[in-house]
């Protein structure tokens, strides 16, 4: 992106907080695939809520949709969404971290510096994760990654898939991997068998101390399995979300409308980890990430999200892989199952993708 285009929007931004008799500086800033983040050096006794409050007549300056303001460190930082904006593409991430990737750890994406965001579900911090966000959002993209990853960087016999799809159309290309366990669960009736098998798993762990191989529950639409199955739903979720870390059970959440009325008893049970996309309204953002000022609302959609952990807010773009991809990676991922070409590591296989892709 050209030097001369940069110093020019932020020019447009010192010029338009100066207006409105703050005058701040733009001393440097970040270009990633999604966004353009300028960094601001407000003077002391100058309220963020003042320069947050001057989005849109900065998003206007700059010829922008929107804008995002927040605080990073001692800094604000506004961020502008590219017009040009270029996907993060799964398996190039992949193969540019090539063996470093921990047992049971999703990738995410790259935060906003451009550096890889990783989520290891084993970690006690972890275990379970809530993805949130409207249609348009991401979220089922990055339900995806998060699960073509896991296979990717673990056996078979080291994690298991289990995934419920009431739509039927966002996890199938998923289905084919030798990792997923169980048949794609659609209709409520197979939901519920699959919860309850994944229940009565989990106790049998706990009487025996078993953790391996770790299971992880994939639910693209988790509002509309409890609008469907009701009661029993929630209970089994809930029984999972609160006991399965000990057995090495994983739930990975995804809703589009994170309303208390369907969610509120869900959410408060143990999902450490939020993952929002756009939302609807600053009301959705705070039920859906649990804290306030994420700015979820604002966000651009297209794989956007902010992570949310342990009170801490991360700008996030979540990783793409495409249908076709998926399936090029469950023909490589089949060698783990051939006990004679089992040693392919995840590198070869991520090299063997990506010629495929050429």
């Amino acid at each position: 992106m050209r030097r001369q285009f940069l110093e020019h929007q932020a020019d447009r931004i010192e010029m338009v907080l100066a207006s409105h008799k703050i005058p701040v500086r733009v001393y440097g800033g970040t270009v990633t695939p999604q966004a353009i983040l300028f960094q601001l050096l407000p003077p002391l006794g100058v309220k963020l809520s003042r320069i947050s409050s001057l989005a849109e007549e900065i998003a206007l300056a700059l010829g922008a949709e929107g804008c995002r303001i927040q605080r990073r460190g001692g800094a604000v930082e506004v961020e502008v969404p590219r017009d040009d904006s270029q996907p993060v593409h799964l398996l190039s991430l992949c193969h540019r971290l090539r063996e470093y990737v921990p047992p049971c750890t999703a990738v995410l994406g790259l935060d906003g510096e451009g550096t890889p965001l990783l989520l290891r579900l084993s970690s006690p911090e972890v275990a379970h994760v809530l993805v949130a966000g409207t249609t348009g959002s991401g979220k089922t993209a990055l339900l995806r990654s998060m699960a073509a990853s896991l296979a990717l960087f673990n056996r078979p016999h080291q994690l298991q898939l289990a995934l419920v799809d009431p739509k039927g159309r966002g996890l199938g290309p998923l289905a084919h991997l030798p990792h997923v366990g169980w048949p794609l669960a659609q209709e409520a009736g197979e939901a519920l068998a699959l919860l309850r098998q994944l229940v009565g798993e989990m106790e049998r762990r706990d009487q025996s101390g078993r953790r391996e191989p770790h299971l992880v529950l994939v639910v693209d639409e988790v509002a509309d399995l409890v609008q469907v199955g009701g009661g029993e739903v929630v209970e089994l979720v809930t029984r999972l979300v609160q006991r399965g870390r000990q057995a090495g059970v994983h739930v990975v959440a995804a809703t589009q409308r994170p309303t208390s009325r369907l969610l509120g008893g869900l959410m408060k049970a143990n999902f450490p980890v939020r993952l929002v996309g756009r939302v609807m309204s600053g009301q959705d953002a705070l039920l859906a990430a649990g804290v306030g000022g994420t700015g979820a609302e604002r966000l651009g959609g297209r794989g956007a999200f902010v992570m949310v952990a342990e009170g801490r807010v991360r700008r996030l773009q979540a990783a793409y892989i495409s249908e076709g991809e998926l399936e090029l990676l469950g023909e490589s991922t089949l060698l783990l199952g051939d006990p004679q070409r089992g040693t392919a590591s995840p590198l070869q296989r991520v090299a063997h993708c990506l010629r495929l892709v050429k």
